[in-house]
């Protein structure tokens, strides 16, 4: 018997098109580069890397470095499909991958982990730069529009074919596989608009709604404190919320209220859960203690005491800790009666202090949130397999913020989504040589 002849990833000629010059993308295009692929990355946007950019705006949350396992909790029920790709890729691969390209790295006091100088340019520049080095060829201002057929090539068998609208108009391009990093629905004027789901609905793949993750939450809020204090931050508070199936969140933090209600990372770090709750049900209430540093029987005796000639204001402020938005709050929702019933009962001011019920009427439109959640199923025969490859399409693979998972900020989205792509990368070349070994053991 003949063996099987050896197909070495340096000589193997696969084509491929990646359409979207994100993190997933580029980080898809750099495996499949290591692996000897010629590689052609399609983009919509002007340049690269625009939501990376705007990522970076305020200092680069690259990643966390907190323990493995901690690490992959924060994927909620993603935690093993997102623990696996974090097995090629993780934290710490990551700021070894930032140190390759000549970018340091530093673990700031909340554990969050920034490049030198905190800002993405010089570690997006320096990356595409080794790509192009490498023989990556990006093509800006290419929109693909949907097209995707497959299409027979005598000479190398079969491959995909995709139609891109770019600068001098509609054009065909053929590859033997894709990756398709074509982000999620949240801020569309950078290139993720979600577009894609009709198009790989109608081909036979399983797609969640895209919604919105890490978002703020409408809350109906009087005109007074809507004028007075949109904007105000809530420093020192702690948010407690429990689910219509008894899942509880509980954690210290800031927020922000907004004109339209409530937003800011202890928000977000509650809005899965938030968001689920009232899309099950309806509106839903969050408790907010307004001075978790002070026991609820503390603030009761402090406030008891006489306020002789001093006004309410005054006396929350000087006996609670309370003034500015946080009075403001206390009086919130509350007739002319209930709140005098309330300043004549210490028991229940303290009471309202530590867990002032705010309902939370809807998550604001996923256009507006820092990320979504929902996409390309990751299980199911019309999901994808373990290489991230669309088992309804095989030769296509999919990463990043398109498939179904979310994460909360603090440097887990932009994790994943460079495991993802390393991942999609990995396994379009590891497919490809199983292809060309397979067609080579059936060749007389």
């Amino acid at each position: 018997m003949n063996a099987v002849p050896e197909v070495s990833r340096a000589s193997m000629g696969l084509r491929v098109v990646i359409v979207g010059a994100g993190p997933a993308g580029l980080m898809a295009a750099e495996a499949l580069l290591a692996a000897g692929a010629h590689v052609d990355v399609y983009d919509a946007m002007p340049s690269a890397g625009r939501k990376f950019l705007l990522a970076g705006k305020g200092g680069l949350n690259l990643t966390h470095s907190e323990p493995a396992e901690s690490f992959r909790a924060r994927y909620g029920v993603r935690a093993d499909a997102v623990g696996r790709w974090l097995a090629g890729l993780d934290a710490q691969g990551l700021r070894d991958w930032a140190a390759g390209l000549g970018v340091d790295t530093f673990v700031g006091s909340s554990g969050k982990v920034f490049p030198a100088g905190m800002k993405a340019a010089p570690l997006l520049r320096g990356w595409l730069h080794r790509l192009r080095a490498g023989g990556v060829k990006l093509h800006m201002r290419h929109r693909w529009n949907g097209r995707l057929e497959r299409s027979a090539d005598d000479a190398r068998g079969p491959g995909w074919r995709l139609g891109f609208d770019g600068p001098v108009g509609a054009t065909s391009v053929a590859a033997d596989a894709v990756v398709l990093a074509l982000g999620g629905a949240s801020w569309p004027r950078l290139g993720s608009d979600g577009a894609w789901q009709p198009w790989l609905c109608a081909a036979g793949v399983e797609v969640a709604p895209l919604v919105s993750a890490n978002c703020g939450f409408e809350v109906a809020w009087s005109e007074h404190l809507r004028s007075k204090f949109a904007g105000e931050p809530l420093k020192g508070i702690r948010l407690a919320h429990v689910d219509r199936q008894g899942r509880r969140f509980d954690r210290a933090g800031e927020a922000v209220v907004s004109a339209y209600g409530l937003e800011g990372v202890l928000v977000y770090a509650a809005s899965a859960q938030l968001r689920d709750d009232i899309a099950a049900g309806g509106p839903t209430t969050v408790h907010l203690d307004l001075q978790p540093q002070r026991s609820e029987d503390e603030l009761r005796q402090a406030l008891a005491r006489g306020r002789g000639a001093r006004s309410w204001t005054n006396h929350l402020r000087e006996h609670a800790g309370l003034h500015g938005v946080k009075a403001a709050l206390l009086r919130e929702g509350l007739d002319a009666a209930a709140w005098a019933a309330l300043l004549a009962d210490p028991a229940a001011q303290a009471a309202r202090i530590k867990a002032l019920p705010i309902v939370l009427n809807a998550p604001r439109p996923v256009e507006e949130a820092i990320s979504s959640a929902g996409g390309v199923r990751l299980e199911g025969p019309q999901g994808l397999d373990e290489r991230l490859m669309l088992r309804a399409l095989p030769g296509v693979f999919c990463a990043g913020e398109m498939l179904d998972w979310e994460a909360p900020t603090g440097g887990y989205l932009l994790t994943a989504c460079f495991a993802s792509g390393r991942v999609a990368g990995t396994g379009l070349a590891d497919w490809w040589v199983q292809q060309r070994q397979a067609g080579a053991t059936a060749a007389p």
